[in-house]
C-alpha cells in the first residue's frame, strides 16, 4: 500500500513541478498588484520552460542512448539533463522575469540556479543527491522567506509544505531510490541555496 502513494508523491513534487508551484503561490500571497496579464507573462513560459521542454529533452536523451532511465539514478545520466535545466532556468532569470519584473521570482530563480549547479558539480565528481529534495527544500524556503517579507501568517502552507517535504523524503528512502545521506543532502542543497539570498530582497 506505501508504493502507490510514494509513487504519487514522488510525481506530484517531482522537481520539474517546483519552480511552477512557486510561481503559483507567489501570484496567491503577494500583496502587490499584479494583472492577469503579468501572471499569465509569468506562469506560462515557466510551465513551458521547466516543465513541457524538459520532458521532451528527457524523451530524446533517452531515444538517443544518452539515458538510460529517466529516474537518472546515476550520476552520468544526470550530466545532459541538468544542463538543459540549467540553461531553461537562465533562460527564466533574463528574459521571462524582466519583462514581468519581480524582485521575489527573480530570487527564487536565482537560488534554483545556484542549487542546480550545485547539483550538476556533484553529479560531475559522481555524487548523487535527491533532486525531489533539493525541490522541496527550495520551495519550503520560499514560502517561509515570503512570510516573513510581506509579514503575512501562512503558517497552513508552511505546515503543508514541510509535511510534503518529509512525506517526498520517506517516499524516496522507501522507493529505494536514494539513501538518508542523499535525501538530507539534497534538502540542504536546495534549503541553503534560497537562504543565501535573502538578505538581498528580504
Amino acid at each position: 500500500m506505501m508504493r502507490p502513494f510514494s509513487i504519487l508523491f514522488t510525481i506530484v513534487f517531482h522537481p520539474l513541478l517546483i519552480p511552477l508551484y512557486g510561481t503559483l503561490f507567489y501570484f496567491q500571497v503577494t500583496p502587490k498588484y499584479s494583472p492577469i496579464e503579468m501572471q499569465s507573462g509569468n506562469v506560462l513560459p515557466v510551465f513551458i520552460l521547466t516543465v513541457i521542454i524538459p520532458i521532451f529533452s528527457l524523451l530524446i536523451l533517452r531515444n538517443l542512448k544518452m539515458m538510460r532511465s529517466s529516474l537518472m539514478l546515476q550520476a552520468e545520466e544526470r550530466i545532459y539533463p541538468l544542463l538543459i535545466f540549467l540553461a531553461l532556468l537562465l533562460m527564466i532569470l533574463f528574459r521571462v522575469i524582466p519583462n514581468n519584473y519581480s524582485e521575489e521570482l527573480y530570487y527564487y530563480f536565482l537560488g534554483m540556479i545556484i542549487a542546480t549547479t550545485a547539483c550538476l558539480i556533484l553529479a560531475l565528481f559522481g555524487k548523487v543527491i535527491s533532486l525531489h529534495m533539493v525541490g522541496m527544500g527550495s520551495l519550503l524556503m520560499f514560502l517561509i522567506a515570503l512570510s516573513i517579507h510581506y509579514e503575512k501568517n501562512i503558517i497552513v502552507a508552511i505546515s503543508a509544505c514541510t509535511l510534503c517535504t518529509g512525506l517526498v523524503g520517506s517516499a524516496r528512502l522507501y522507493l529505494r531510490a536514494h539513501g538518508r545521506a542523499a535525501v538530507l543532502t539534497g534538502w540542504l542543497v536546495g534549503l541553503i541555496s534560497q537562504l543565501l539570498l535573502l538578505r538581498f530582497w528580504l
